[in-house]
């Protein structure tokens, strides 16, 4: 079952460390990259170190818990944004194991930690871990060979209460259809999000592979979130504004050329087929 909203995808992003190894062509415009690199740091690559972040830093999700409890409400937290919890490397394994702790300490925040590397999920989770139902896992799905490569070892944790796709930046057409259903575990994908890439560097991503994703949750009762067109967005989409564009018809529908604009995230949005996509999945019955 999913549920209706109108707000952000998220509430909080927590860090437990900067810096990663790009895997795939989902990363080639890493914004956690460039971001780190802009400030004058690079934590990306095998042989690089990673900067492990202050007590004020472990401390906040703390602070977030206490104030979900005194307004009576759970709060969600996006981990990681500029790393990858399941990078198996030695100099990891304690903050990895601080972050599991922490995880079970906050129990009125949904940890949505998203992984390019779901075949270590079980070899870097402790052996007899016990699974608390504020933990949400998911992948990243860029297109159909990240899809066929990664989703099955999601779905081998069928007791995380929601595990869920990354469908951003969409490079390519993706059939999730047979995760959407349960597996022989029982387990499924519960929710996708989808989105466009941004950047200096951004790929249009073409409106009949996010409509395709789309549907195929429709079809199957799944939540999904639309995050972001991206910095492309189909011409009859801004066209109303009066404003004159270039247009960069990529993409062919039915033999027909779709022009594609670039206007930039923002004035892009996140309406397509006519509203905009923030649906949740069904985690009422974690109190």
């Amino acid at each position: 079952m999913a549920i209706e909203t109108e707000i952000a995808w998220t509430d909080s992003t927590f860090n437990p460390w900067w810096g990663c190894v790009k895997v795939s062509d989902g990363c080639d415009n890493c914004y956690a990259s460039s971001l780190s690199s802009r400030w004058g740091h690079d934590f990306w690559g095998h042989d690089k170190e990673r900067r492990f972040l202050s007590e004020s830093n472990w401390d906040q999700p703390l602070l977030w818990n206490r104030m979900a409890i005194e307004a009576g409400e759970r709060k969600k937290v996006f981990c990681a944004s500029m790393a990858d919890v399941f990078e198996r490397r030695l100099d990891l394994v304690p903050h990895r194991q601080r972050l599991i702790n922490l995880i079970k300490r906050t129990p009125k925040l949904d940890w949505q930690v998203l992984t390019k590397r779901p075949q270590n999920i079980k070899k870097l989770l402790p052996p007899d871990y016990d699974y608390p139902p504020n933990l949400w896992l998911g992948t990243t799905v860029e297109n159909q060979d990240a899809a066929d490569k990664r989703i099955r070892y999601l779905l081998e944790h069928d007791r995380a209460v929601v595990r869920f796709l990354s469908c951003e930046p969409l490079l390519g057409p993706v059939d999730i259809r047979k995760y959407l259903q349960p597996g022989p575990n029982g387990a499924k994908i519960d929710w996708v999000i989808v989105g466009g890439e941004a950047g200096h560097h951004s790929r249009p991503m073409n409106p009949l592979w996010a409509k395709s994703l789309i549907e195929q949750c429709q079809e199957a009762g799944t939540a999904v979130f639309y995050k972001q067109w991206g910095d492309y967005v189909p011409l009859k989409i801004v066209s109303a504004n009066g404003k004159q564009y270039r247009t960069i018809p990529v993409f062919k529908a039915n033999g027909n050329e779709i022009p594609m604009v670039r206007v930039g995230k923002k004035a892009a949005g996140r309406v397509i087929l006519g509203r905009e996509w923030s649906e949740f999945p069904d985690t009422s019955h974690v109190v």
